[in-house]
Protein backbone atom coordinates (compact mmCIF):
# COMPACT_ATOMS: atom_id res chain seq x y z
CA UNK A 1 0.00 0.00 0.00
CA UNK A 2 0.84 3.93 -0.76
CA UNK A 3 -0.56 6.99 0.78
CA UNK A 4 -1.46 9.63 -1.91
CA UNK A 5 -2.98 13.15 -1.53
CA UNK A 6 -4.57 13.72 1.38
CA UNK A 7 -3.39 10.79 3.42
CA UNK A 8 -5.91 8.37 1.51
CA UNK A 9 -4.18 4.76 1.31
CA UNK A 10 -4.43 2.52 -1.72
CA UNK A 11 -2.98 -0.86 -3.01
CA UNK A 12 0.06 -0.77 -4.66
CA UNK A 13 0.90 -4.34 -5.12
CA UNK A 14 2.46 -4.75 -8.22
CA UNK A 15 4.60 -2.84 -11.00
CA UNK A 16 0.98 -2.24 -13.40
CA UNK A 17 -0.81 -0.66 -10.31
CA UNK A 18 0.35 2.87 -11.23
CA UNK A 19 2.12 4.11 -14.26
CA UNK A 20 6.00 4.42 -14.65
CA UNK A 21 7.94 6.90 -11.76
CA UNK A 22 8.27 10.09 -13.59
CA UNK A 23 11.50 9.90 -11.64
CA UNK A 24 13.10 6.42 -11.99
CA UNK A 25 16.72 5.93 -10.33
CA UNK A 26 19.65 5.04 -12.16
CA UNK A 27 21.73 4.13 -9.20
CA UNK A 28 25.70 5.01 -10.43
CA UNK A 29 24.88 7.22 -12.92
CA UNK A 30 27.00 10.32 -13.57
CA UNK A 31 25.51 13.24 -11.64
CA UNK A 32 22.54 13.79 -9.47
CA UNK A 33 20.17 14.59 -12.26
CA UNK A 34 20.82 11.10 -14.01
CA UNK A 35 21.00 9.64 -11.09
CA UNK A 36 17.61 10.89 -10.00
CA UNK A 37 16.22 11.93 -6.32
CA UNK A 38 15.19 9.25 -4.05
CA UNK A 39 11.77 9.94 -3.09
CA UNK A 40 10.50 8.17 -0.06
CA UNK A 41 7.71 10.80 1.85
CA UNK A 42 4.36 8.84 2.11
CA UNK A 43 2.96 11.90 0.59
CA UNK A 44 4.39 11.48 -2.53
CA UNK A 45 1.60 9.44 -4.54
CA UNK A 46 2.93 8.65 -7.74
CA UNK A 47 6.33 10.31 -7.91
CA UNK A 48 7.28 7.82 -4.71
CA UNK A 49 10.17 5.66 -6.05
CA UNK A 50 11.70 3.91 -2.61
CA UNK A 51 10.76 1.23 -0.31
CA UNK A 52 10.48 2.24 3.16
CA UNK A 53 10.29 5.57 4.59
CA UNK A 54 12.53 8.18 5.63
CA UNK A 55 14.13 8.10 9.43
CA UNK A 56 14.95 4.45 9.38
CA UNK A 57 13.23 3.05 13.02
CA UNK A 58 12.58 6.90 13.88
CA UNK A 59 9.38 6.69 11.11
CA UNK A 60 7.74 4.82 14.06
CA UNK A 61 8.27 7.68 15.91
CA UNK A 62 6.19 10.42 13.56
CA UNK A 63 3.54 7.99 13.09
CA UNK A 64 3.03 8.39 16.89
CA UNK A 65 3.23 11.81 16.97
CA UNK A 66 0.75 11.98 13.79
CA UNK A 67 -1.46 9.78 15.38
CA UNK A 68 -1.82 11.54 18.62
CA UNK A 69 -2.36 14.52 16.83
CA UNK A 70 0.85 16.61 17.75
CA UNK A 71 2.22 16.81 14.09
CA UNK A 72 0.44 17.56 10.72
CA UNK A 73 0.70 14.44 8.34
CA UNK A 74 1.43 17.09 5.17
CA UNK A 75 3.95 18.77 7.50
CA UNK A 76 7.42 19.19 4.77
CA UNK A 77 10.77 20.27 6.54
CA UNK A 78 11.71 23.73 5.48
CA UNK A 79 15.44 23.24 4.03
CA UNK A 80 16.10 26.51 4.12
CA UNK A 81 19.90 27.72 5.67
CA UNK A 82 19.82 23.59 6.40
CA UNK A 83 22.60 23.26 3.53
CA UNK A 84 26.22 21.02 4.58
CA UNK A 85 28.29 23.73 6.39
CA UNK A 86 31.32 21.78 3.91
CA UNK A 87 31.09 20.19 0.19
CA UNK A 88 31.40 16.71 0.40
CA UNK A 89 32.28 15.24 -3.52
CA UNK A 90 30.99 14.43 -5.72
CA UNK A 91 33.76 12.08 -5.87
CA UNK A 92 34.77 9.57 -9.08
CA UNK A 93 33.41 6.40 -6.42
CA UNK A 94 29.60 7.93 -6.34
CA UNK A 95 29.58 6.67 -9.95
CA UNK A 96 30.52 3.95 -9.55
CA UNK A 97 27.68 1.24 -8.64
CA UNK A 98 29.67 -0.89 -7.27
CA UNK A 99 31.21 1.15 -4.57
CA UNK A 100 28.45 2.80 -2.82
CA UNK A 101 24.79 0.73 -2.43
CA UNK A 102 23.82 1.35 1.31
CA UNK A 103 24.11 5.26 1.41
CA UNK A 104 22.91 7.95 -1.21
CA UNK A 105 26.15 9.68 -2.10
CA UNK A 106 23.89 12.86 -2.87
CA UNK A 107 21.81 12.59 -0.12
CA UNK A 108 23.28 15.78 1.53
CA UNK A 109 22.92 17.85 -1.59
CA UNK A 110 19.21 17.47 -1.96
CA UNK A 111 18.00 21.40 -1.92
CA UNK A 112 20.84 21.94 -4.07
CA UNK A 113 20.95 19.43 -6.71
CA UNK A 114 16.42 18.87 -6.42
CA UNK A 115 16.03 22.47 -5.51
CA UNK A 116 13.71 23.60 -8.24
CA UNK A 117 11.48 20.45 -7.57
CA UNK A 118 11.44 21.04 -3.89
CA UNK A 119 10.13 24.60 -5.53
CA UNK A 120 7.51 22.98 -7.76
CA UNK A 121 6.28 20.88 -4.90
CA UNK A 122 8.42 17.84 -4.49
CA UNK A 123 8.69 16.51 -0.67
CA UNK A 124 12.29 15.49 -1.38
CA UNK A 125 14.16 14.50 1.94
CA UNK A 126 17.83 14.25 2.52
CA UNK A 127 19.39 11.88 4.10
CA UNK A 128 22.87 13.18 5.19
CA UNK A 129 23.01 16.40 7.26
CA UNK A 130 26.79 17.85 7.87
CA UNK A 131 27.49 20.41 10.79
CA UNK A 132 29.90 21.51 12.91
CA UNK A 133 30.57 21.15 17.06
CA UNK A 134 32.98 20.21 19.62
CA UNK A 135 33.64 17.08 22.02
CA UNK A 136 34.50 17.22 25.36
CA UNK A 137 35.72 13.99 26.17
CA UNK A 138 37.55 13.43 30.30
CA UNK A 139 39.81 11.05 28.36
CA UNK A 140 40.66 14.24 25.90
CA UNK A 141 41.38 16.30 28.91
CA UNK A 142 43.58 13.66 30.54
CA UNK A 143 45.64 13.14 27.28
CA UNK A 144 46.42 17.61 27.25
CA UNK A 145 46.99 16.77 31.29
CA UNK A 146 49.68 14.07 30.47
CA UNK A 147 51.25 15.80 27.55
CA UNK A 148 50.32 13.88 24.55
CA UNK A 149 48.22 16.13 22.96
CA UNK A 150 48.54 20.01 23.26
CA UNK A 151 46.14 23.39 22.81
CA UNK A 152 46.72 24.75 19.84
CA UNK A 153 43.16 27.39 20.11
CA UNK A 154 41.57 25.77 16.84
CA UNK A 155 41.53 22.08 17.40
CA UNK A 156 41.93 21.73 20.77
CA UNK A 157 41.05 24.26 23.23
CA UNK A 158 41.98 25.71 26.26
CA UNK A 159 38.90 23.94 28.10
CA UNK A 160 39.91 20.46 26.66
CA UNK A 161 37.13 20.35 24.01
CA UNK A 162 38.15 19.28 20.49
CA UNK A 163 36.16 20.70 17.42
CA UNK A 164 35.16 18.43 14.88
CA UNK A 165 33.11 18.23 11.52
CA UNK A 166 30.29 15.92 12.40
CA UNK A 167 27.82 14.13 9.64
CA UNK A 168 24.64 12.39 10.39
CA UNK A 169 23.94 9.34 7.43
CA UNK A 170 21.00 7.57 7.30
CA UNK A 171 20.71 4.37 5.59
CA UNK A 172 19.54 4.03 1.90
CA UNK A 173 20.14 0.49 0.18
CA UNK A 174 20.40 0.20 -3.73
CA UNK A 175 18.83 -3.86 -3.19
CA UNK A 176 20.67 -4.68 -6.57
CA UNK A 177 23.95 -3.71 -5.48
CA UNK A 178 23.64 -5.30 -1.88
CA UNK A 179 22.44 -8.21 -3.03
CA UNK A 180 25.30 -8.36 -5.53
CA UNK A 181 27.69 -7.29 -2.15
CA UNK A 182 26.45 -10.32 -0.11
CA UNK A 183 26.72 -13.24 -2.92
CA UNK A 184 22.99 -13.97 -2.74
CA UNK A 185 20.21 -13.61 -5.48
CA UNK A 186 17.58 -10.00 -5.46
CA UNK A 187 14.99 -11.91 -5.24
CA UNK A 188 16.25 -13.88 -2.31
CA UNK A 189 17.73 -11.27 -1.05
CA UNK A 190 13.98 -9.34 -1.03
CA UNK A 191 12.10 -12.15 0.48
CA UNK A 192 14.11 -12.49 3.59
CA UNK A 193 14.01 -9.15 4.02
CA UNK A 194 10.02 -9.12 3.72
CA UNK A 195 9.57 -12.73 5.76
CA UNK A 196 12.37 -11.40 8.52
CA UNK A 197 10.64 -8.23 9.25
CA UNK A 198 7.17 -9.41 9.88
CA UNK A 199 5.59 -8.50 5.92
CA UNK A 200 6.21 -5.23 7.15
CA UNK A 201 7.31 -3.83 3.26
CA UNK A 202 5.18 -5.59 0.99
CA UNK A 203 6.66 -4.07 -1.87
CA UNK A 204 10.22 -5.94 -1.60
CA UNK A 205 8.20 -8.86 -2.99
CA UNK A 206 5.32 -7.44 -5.06
CA UNK A 207 7.50 -4.38 -6.72
CA UNK A 208 10.33 -5.75 -8.45
CA UNK A 209 10.57 -2.29 -10.45
CA UNK A 210 11.54 -0.49 -7.11
CA UNK A 211 14.99 -0.74 -6.51
CA UNK A 212 16.05 1.32 -3.58
CA UNK A 213 15.28 0.89 -0.21
CA UNK A 214 14.99 2.84 3.18
CA UNK A 215 15.48 0.03 5.64
CA UNK A 216 13.89 0.69 9.50
CA UNK A 217 17.47 0.31 10.76
CA UNK A 218 20.08 2.94 12.47
CA UNK A 219 22.72 5.04 10.49
CA UNK A 220 26.34 6.32 11.68
CA UNK A 221 27.55 9.45 12.58
CA UNK A 222 31.17 10.71 10.82
CA UNK A 223 33.54 12.92 12.73
CA UNK A 224 36.35 14.58 11.20
CA UNK A 225 39.41 15.90 12.78
CA UNK A 226 41.21 18.70 10.71
CA UNK A 227 40.31 20.06 7.61
CA UNK A 228 37.55 17.71 5.55
CA UNK A 229 38.96 18.78 2.34
CA UNK A 230 42.73 16.82 2.71
CA UNK A 231 40.45 13.80 3.16
CA UNK A 232 42.32 11.58 0.54
CA UNK A 233 44.96 14.35 0.07
CA UNK A 234 46.19 14.04 3.54
CA UNK A 235 47.69 11.03 5.54
CA UNK A 236 44.52 9.87 7.64
CA UNK A 237 44.23 8.44 10.70
CA UNK A 238 40.85 6.19 10.98
CA UNK A 239 38.79 4.29 13.61
CA UNK A 240 35.57 2.55 12.21
CA UNK A 241 33.99 1.82 15.53
CA UNK A 242 30.36 -0.05 16.05
CA UNK A 243 27.79 1.11 18.70
CA UNK A 244 28.65 -0.38 22.50
CA UNK A 245 25.45 2.26 24.68
CA UNK A 246 26.82 -0.03 27.50
CA UNK A 247 30.33 0.97 26.92
CA UNK A 248 30.66 3.99 25.20
CA UNK A 249 27.70 5.74 27.10
CA UNK A 250 28.28 4.01 30.78
CA UNK A 251 31.63 2.74 30.93
CA UNK A 252 30.57 -0.69 31.28
CA UNK A 253 34.10 -2.48 31.82
CA UNK A 254 33.01 -6.12 30.26
CA UNK A 255 34.06 -4.85 26.97
CA UNK A 256 37.00 -2.61 25.58
CA UNK A 257 34.69 -0.40 23.31
CA UNK A 258 35.00 2.73 25.05
CA UNK A 259 38.55 2.76 25.37
CA UNK A 260 39.15 1.77 22.37
CA UNK A 261 36.94 5.02 20.76
CA UNK A 262 38.15 7.14 23.21
CA UNK A 263 41.89 5.78 21.75
CA UNK A 264 40.91 6.39 18.45
CA UNK A 265 39.88 9.66 18.98
CA UNK A 266 42.88 10.67 20.61
CA UNK A 267 44.79 9.58 17.54
CA UNK A 268 42.48 10.95 15.44
CA UNK A 269 42.85 14.26 16.58
CA UNK A 270 46.69 14.17 17.26
CA UNK A 271 46.87 12.86 13.35
CA UNK A 272 45.20 16.61 12.71
CA UNK A 273 47.61 18.73 14.79
CA UNK A 274 50.33 16.98 12.34
CA UNK A 275 48.81 18.20 9.52
CA UNK A 276 46.63 15.12 8.38
CA UNK A 277 43.55 14.56 8.99
CA UNK A 278 41.37 12.46 11.67
CA UNK A 279 37.94 10.23 11.14
CA UNK A 280 35.61 8.71 12.99
CA UNK A 281 32.94 6.23 11.55
CA UNK A 282 30.15 5.28 14.26
CA UNK A 283 28.10 2.86 13.33
CA UNK A 284 24.49 1.97 15.06
CA UNK A 285 25.29 -1.78 15.38
CA UNK A 286 24.62 -2.51 18.97
CA UNK A 287 25.55 -5.75 20.28
CA UNK A 288 27.44 -6.68 16.65
CA UNK A 289 23.91 -5.77 15.46
CA UNK A 290 22.09 -8.24 17.66
CA UNK A 291 20.94 -5.63 19.79
CA UNK A 292 21.30 -5.10 23.47
CA UNK A 293 18.35 -7.23 24.99
CA UNK A 294 20.26 -9.85 23.22
CA UNK A 295 23.93 -8.97 24.41
CA UNK A 296 22.32 -9.03 28.12
CA UNK A 297 20.96 -11.98 27.62
CA UNK A 298 24.49 -13.25 26.33
CA UNK A 299 26.17 -11.62 29.55
CA UNK A 300 24.05 -13.87 31.73
CA UNK A 301 24.79 -17.15 30.08
CA UNK A 302 28.48 -16.74 29.84
CA UNK A 303 28.96 -15.52 33.31
CA UNK A 304 26.10 -18.17 35.03
CA UNK A 305 28.37 -21.32 32.66
CA UNK A 306 30.31 -23.34 35.29
CA UNK A 307 33.34 -22.46 36.06
CA UNK A 308 32.59 -18.95 35.05
CA UNK A 309 32.94 -16.54 32.26
CA UNK A 310 35.33 -18.16 30.37
CA UNK A 311 37.46 -17.02 26.50
CA UNK A 312 36.82 -20.91 25.21
CA UNK A 313 33.13 -20.25 25.12
CA UNK A 314 33.00 -16.51 24.71
CA UNK A 315 31.34 -17.33 21.02
CA UNK A 316 29.62 -20.16 21.49
CA UNK A 317 27.50 -18.75 23.86
CA UNK A 318 26.52 -16.02 21.69
CA UNK A 319 25.46 -18.11 19.16
CA UNK A 320 23.76 -20.64 21.28
CA UNK A 321 21.30 -17.08 22.61
CA UNK A 322 21.19 -15.25 18.76
CA UNK A 323 22.01 -17.65 16.77
CA UNK A 324 25.32 -16.17 15.23
CA UNK A 325 28.34 -14.96 16.47
CA UNK A 326 28.17 -11.44 15.13
CA UNK A 327 25.65 -10.48 12.32
CA UNK A 328 27.82 -7.07 12.00
CA UNK A 329 29.21 -8.26 8.02
CA UNK A 330 31.50 -5.25 7.56
CA UNK A 331 30.14 -5.58 3.72
CA UNK A 332 28.79 -2.44 3.96
CA UNK A 333 31.56 -0.30 5.84
CA UNK A 334 33.38 0.71 3.30
CA UNK A 335 30.90 2.75 1.37
CA UNK A 336 31.01 5.69 3.47
CA UNK A 337 34.44 5.57 2.88
CA UNK A 338 34.13 5.48 -0.59
CA UNK A 339 31.72 8.44 -0.31
CA UNK A 340 34.44 10.74 1.87
CA UNK A 341 36.38 9.93 -1.72
CA UNK A 342 38.98 7.85 0.89
CA UNK A 343 41.40 5.31 -1.07
CA UNK A 344 44.12 5.33 1.80
CA UNK A 345 43.83 4.55 5.33
CA UNK A 346 47.33 5.87 6.70
CA UNK A 347 46.97 4.64 10.18
CA UNK A 348 43.34 2.19 11.32
CA UNK A 349 42.92 2.25 14.47
CA UNK A 350 41.70 -0.80 14.87
CA UNK A 351 42.69 -5.09 15.38
CA UNK A 352 39.64 -6.33 13.24
CA UNK A 353 40.27 -8.61 10.58
CA UNK A 354 36.74 -8.31 9.37
CA UNK A 355 36.59 -4.38 8.98
CA UNK A 356 40.24 -4.65 7.47
CA UNK A 357 39.49 -7.12 4.64
CA UNK A 358 36.52 -5.52 4.11
CA UNK A 359 38.00 -2.35 2.96
CA UNK A 360 40.73 -3.82 1.44
CA UNK A 361 38.47 -5.98 -0.58
CA UNK A 362 36.48 -2.87 -1.47
CA UNK A 363 40.28 -1.04 -2.54
CA UNK A 364 40.86 1.05 -0.08
CA UNK A 365 44.65 0.85 0.54
CA UNK A 366 45.49 0.43 4.27
CA UNK A 367 48.82 1.14 5.85
CA UNK A 368 49.63 0.61 9.63
CA UNK A 369 47.04 -1.43 12.00
CA UNK A 370 47.05 0.99 15.55
CA UNK A 371 45.96 -1.76 18.21
CA UNK A 372 44.60 -0.73 22.26
CA UNK A 373 47.13 -0.19 24.19
CA UNK A 374 47.26 -3.17 26.78
CA UNK A 375 47.09 -0.36 29.70
CA UNK A 376 43.39 0.53 28.42
CA UNK A 377 41.77 -2.93 28.78
CA UNK A 378 39.65 -3.06 31.95
CA UNK A 379 39.62 -6.20 33.85
CA UNK A 380 36.72 -7.53 33.20
CA UNK A 381 37.34 -7.30 29.27
CA UNK A 382 40.34 -9.63 29.40
CA UNK A 383 37.99 -12.43 28.43
CA UNK A 384 36.72 -10.93 24.92
CA UNK A 385 40.41 -9.81 24.29
CA UNK A 386 41.50 -13.79 24.66
CA UNK A 387 38.61 -15.11 22.53
CA UNK A 388 39.20 -13.05 19.89
CA UNK A 389 42.95 -13.69 19.89
CA UNK A 390 42.12 -17.61 19.92
CA UNK A 391 39.53 -17.26 17.29
CA UNK A 392 41.63 -15.01 15.10
CA UNK A 393 39.31 -11.87 15.38
CA UNK A 394 41.76 -9.54 15.13
CA UNK A 395 46.02 -9.44 13.81
CA UNK A 396 48.29 -10.77 16.35
CA UNK A 397 50.75 -8.42 14.93
CA UNK A 398 50.66 -5.89 17.96
CA UNK A 399 47.78 -7.21 20.22
CA UNK A 400 48.68 -6.70 23.48
CA UNK A 401 50.51 -9.78 24.36
CA UNK A 402 48.96 -12.62 27.16
CA UNK A 403 51.99 -11.30 29.84
CA UNK A 404 50.96 -7.62 28.93
CA UNK A 405 47.17 -8.89 29.31
CA UNK A 406 48.04 -10.26 33.03
CA UNK A 407 49.94 -7.50 34.25
CA UNK A 408 47.25 -5.01 33.15
CA UNK A 409 44.31 -6.85 34.68
CA UNK A 410 46.03 -8.82 37.79
CA UNK A 411 44.96 -12.36 36.83
CA UNK A 412 45.77 -15.67 35.88
CA UNK A 413 44.78 -16.11 31.90
CA UNK A 414 46.22 -19.48 31.51
CA UNK A 415 43.09 -21.04 31.93
CA UNK A 416 41.75 -18.89 29.11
Amino acid sequence: MTSGAGGHIRLNSHPGSRKPARFPIHWGAAGADARGPVIATVNAGQDRNAIGAHGGSYSVYRALAISSGAMDPNARPDLHDTSPIIDIGPHPQWDDPDKIVSLDPWGHRVALDYGGLIADGMDIRPSIAITKARLTLPEIQSAITAGRLKVDGELVHEAGDVSVTKIAVDPVWWLPGIAERFGVGEGALRRCLFEQTGGMYTELVTRPDLSVFLPPIGGMTLYIFGDPEQLGHKPLTCRVHDECNGSDVFGSDICTCRPYLTHGIEEATRAAQEGGVGLIVYNRKEGRALGEVTKFLVYNARKRQPGGDQAATYFERTECVAGVQDARFQQLMPDVIHWLGIRRIDRFVSMSNMKHDALAEGGVDIGERVPIPADLIPPDASVEMEAKKAAGYFTPEGAPSEEELRKTVGRDLGRF
